[in-house]
């Protein structure tokens, strides 16, 4: 009995019978590379009073991360896909790991700008690799828990990254959150050898590599010009950057209607569960890494909350993921993905109205309604919709289909934050600026001095500057009243600006969950799963994955063959629905060509 996953899936006659343990190595790199998107909620403070970092220096870091993962995954899908899943998953783990320690050992801000892209490089080729590598390897049958367990991951990722990178801030330096990456990746990499089977499509075809330059063209540009913009304005750099992501898309659509193997076959958009799906999942990612921004910059400077505190209150909205991913698992089978799936947009929906209740005085308890309203629609919504895109591809292009998926998440989480955050901004700068007119150090001629325009400048550009210069104020006891009056206008300035955001945010996904509904298809006819033919299926699949007779190399009798497609051919609905399924799995490849 060897050690190692050896064998690939295609040439396996039942289940792979590690297929769990291979699911837990899956979520573990999930889990790494989107803490590395969650962790500088925490670890930003330290690495801006270290690095002096400017608030567009802060914006690349993290965005350093973001572009390049958003804009190559659907290209790394399907390279995997051509080549290896399982080694693009250990090679995407390697890379990460490489930018890690990179990340950890610059004391220079470009060096961190750089590690981060790396980073977000990396992390392009492992996120697509894990979901098509989960649905080559489980059965029909057993997907959708794997992918509710998939999705469960990524939300408790969302408030593991705060929490880790908190607990290692308490006492060490800002690269810490860096390190903490690598004896994980490590671990996943020797896993990913020992667990996961090797996987690629059968008869993939030539890579459509125009289509894949465009496709990083278009997002990428269309990224960064969104970015930019709403940071710094509509300038000439994020309009000409934007002009070129919608040049580049057209002809990313028009090349893709003509290429005999496309990319992405875009008219497979034409399927309302499909486009249904994708927008549902943009918007979850977008209004939840929007939310959770300024969240934790309420824990953090207007409640004081350490970092290990602001990861330990965030914790709600992974604990509501995993219930949530339960309910739906056992609701959409009974009620179709139409209604799952909006019900989860209405509760987020109804988590973004919560905060617009939000007074100066706030507590943690105002925002714990938010966190789980939250974690609970992410749960009902997200697992269908992956499951879904999924099944909407062939499984030759399983890379494509989780590209996809991803990339709609990593759009969302990339806009999230820089749209809702522009927005944040905006109002609390707006809020601010005439109580900053009065700023004490002023020359002869009325103008500040150059230590005070500093202090105006980081006051108004956020929260977080405003308590920082207020805690330095404080150290002349003759600035101690107009200290405390900065904080406090500072934070009146920040909830105004906090539920002002969620207003539009809730607008958004409100208008959002009514597309999503009517979009979606309807709910399929339950009336024909009567417990009887539950039964029977229940049967079929217990006859399909018997062990062979002995008299038989085949995985299915001559005898039990002729059973199972006179069951297929029956009368019942559901025997019509399967029979396409029997022809699959009675086959010696149980599993689908990978």
């Amino acid at each position: 009995m060897t050690l190692l996953a050896m064998t690939p899936v295609q040439e396996m006659e039942r289940p792979y019978k590690k297929r769990w343990a291979a699911l837990g190595v899956l979520c573990l790199s999930l889990l790494v590379v989107v803490m590395a998107n969650t962790s500088l909620l925490v670890a930003a403070p330290a690495m801006t009073m270290d690095l002096a970092l400017s608030s567009s220096d802060l914006q690349w870091v993290i965005d350093g991360y973001t572009v390049p993962y958003a804009a190559l995954m659907l290209l790394f899908g399907v390279i995997g896909d051509r080549y290896s899943r399982r080694g693009a998953l250990i090679i995407g783990l390697l890379i990460f790991t490489a930018g890690s320690i990179a990340g950890a050992l610059t004391d220079v801000t470009l060096g961190v700008i750089l590690a981060r892209i790396v980073m977000g490089v990396a992390a392009a080729i492992v996120m697509p690799a894990t979901l098509s590598l989960l649905v080559a390897t489980f059965p029909k049958r057993e997907r959708a828990t794997a992918v509710t367990i998939w999705v469960a991951t990524s939300g408790l990722a969302i408030a593991m990254g705060p929490l880790l990178a908190g607990w290692l801030l308490e006492s060490y330096w800002w690269g810490s959150s860096f390190l903490i990456n690598v004896p994980i990746t490590l671990f996943a990499i020797g896993a990913a050898i020992a667990l996961v089977p090797p996987s690629r499509a059968v008869d993939p075809g030539p890579i459509d590599w125009l289509g894949g330059l465009l496709s990083v063209l278009t997002v990428s540009s269309a990224v960064y010009a969104i970015i930019e913009g709403m940071h710094s304005g509509w300038g000439i750099a994020p309009t000409y950057f934007a002009v070129v992501g919608l040049l580049s898309g057209a002809a990313f659509v028009a090349w893709e209607l003509r290429h005999p193997n496309p990319l992405l076959d875009v008219r497979s958009f034409r399927s309302r569960a499909l486009s249904g799906a994708v927008l549902a999942v943009l918007l979850f990612f977008l209004v939840t890494f929007g939310a959770i921004y300024y969240v934790a910059q309420y824990l953090q400077f207007v409640l004081s909350f350490g970092p290990v505190s602001t990861g330990v209150h965030l914790l709600p909205l992974a604990v509501a993921v995993f219930v949530g991913s339960g309910i739906t698992q056992w609701l959409t089978p009974k009620l179709g993905m139409r209604y799952t799936v909006t019900a989860g947009m209405v509760v987020g929906t109804l988590a973004m109205v919560s905060m617009l209740g939000i007074e100066t005085g706030a507590g943690y308890s105002d925002f714990l309604p938010v966190l789980t309203l939250l974690g609970l629609g992410i749960g009902l919504s997200v697992s269908p919709c992956t499951d879904a895109i999924m099944a909407e591809f062939p499984d030759n292009k399983l890379g494509v289909a989780g590209g996809l998926n991803d990339t709609a998440l990593e759009l969302g989480g990339s806009l999230g934050i820089a749209i809702l955050g522009s927005v944040l901004a905006t109002s609390y700068r707006n809020g601010i600026a005439e109580f900053l007119t009065g700023f004490p150090g002023r020359g002869p001629g009325g103008e500040p001095t150059e230590q005070a325009a500093q202090a105006i400048e980081a006051s108004g550009d956020s929260v977080a500057g405003a308590v920082i210069v207020a805690d330095i104020l404080r150290e002349n006891p003759f600035l101690t009243g107009y200290a405390d009056n900065l904080q406090l206008n500072a934070i009146s300035s920040f909830v105004g600006a906090v539920v002002e955001t969620s207003l539009i945010a809730a607008v958004v996904f409100g208008v959002g969950a009514v597309i999503v509904a009517l979009m979606l298809p309807p709910a399929f006819d339950r009336a024909v799963f009567d417990s009887a033919a539950a039964r029977e299926v229940e049967e079929l699949e217990r006859l399909m994955e018997r062990p062979a007779a002995a008299q038989s190399s085949t995985s299915t009798s001559s005898q039990d063959r002729l059973n199972i497609y006179q069951f297929a051919d029956s009368a019942h609905p559901i025997h019509t629905r399967l029979h396409t399924e029997l022809e699959e799995r009675s086959s010696p490849a149980w599993a689908m060509p990978l």
